[in-house]
């Protein structure tokens, strides 16, 4: 059985959310997926990397060498940030870059509105929707709560614990295994 192909794709140069899914059940095994940018993933990289020693000001290319991405790379990623208010910069000898706000303070969700933009899991979740037949379908609705669940997921996720520098993060993955486990079983 063949099923449409969905993909959200502006141009080659966009880092925007892309909806992946392969034509057939066979050749899928699990590889549907929402997916961030690479310029998003490496920036929570760069990010992650500032969140170690929050005072400290980075060059880029020290922080290239830390994150192992290349140095255009980093200085790219730390323009969006510094344009988006994330990161400040400071030049002279004891320059470079630093958080503009506590690890705690900065959620993935603003880490991801920086190089994928608001979040829109369909055309009609999104604020400025342009879809033609918005008025008359009936899973617009769904769609704009799983987009909010999504969200809000997003928001509760802090710096700090994607740089794995908050304890309770832990507690956090040590739920989601319990969310896995198939209807029917006890959770404990």
């Amino acid at each position: 059985m063949m099923f449409p192909r969905p993909m959200w794709n502006l141009d080659s140069n966009s880092t925007k959310l892309v909806l992946l899914a392969s034509r057939s059940i066979i050749a899928t095994q699990g590889t549907r997926m929402l997916r961030m940018g690479k310029l998003t993933d490496y920036a929570t990289v760069v990010l992650a990397s500032l969140a170690q020693d929050p005072a400290q000001h980075r060059a880029a290319a020290e922080l290239a060498v830390r994150t192992r991405l290349s140095r255009p790379t980093v200085s790219k990623v730390l323009k969006g940030l510094q344009r988006a208010g994330m990161v400040t910069s400071s030049r002279g000898a004891q320059g470079g870059y630093q958080l503009a706000r506590r690890p705690e303070e900065i959620t993935a969700a603003q880490i991801l509105d920086v190089f994928e933009g608001p979040i829109a899991i369909t055309e009609c979740s999104g604020a400025s929707s342009q879809c033609g037949i918005e008025r008359l379908c009936r899973v617009g609705g769904a769609w704009k709560r799983i987009n909010s669940a999504i969200r809000r997921a997003l928001e509760d996720v802090t710096l700090q614990q994607l740089a794995g520098l908050d304890p309770t993060a832990m507690r956090v993955a040590n739920l989601s295994a319990d969310y896995l486990k198939p209807a029917g079983i006890p959770r404990g």
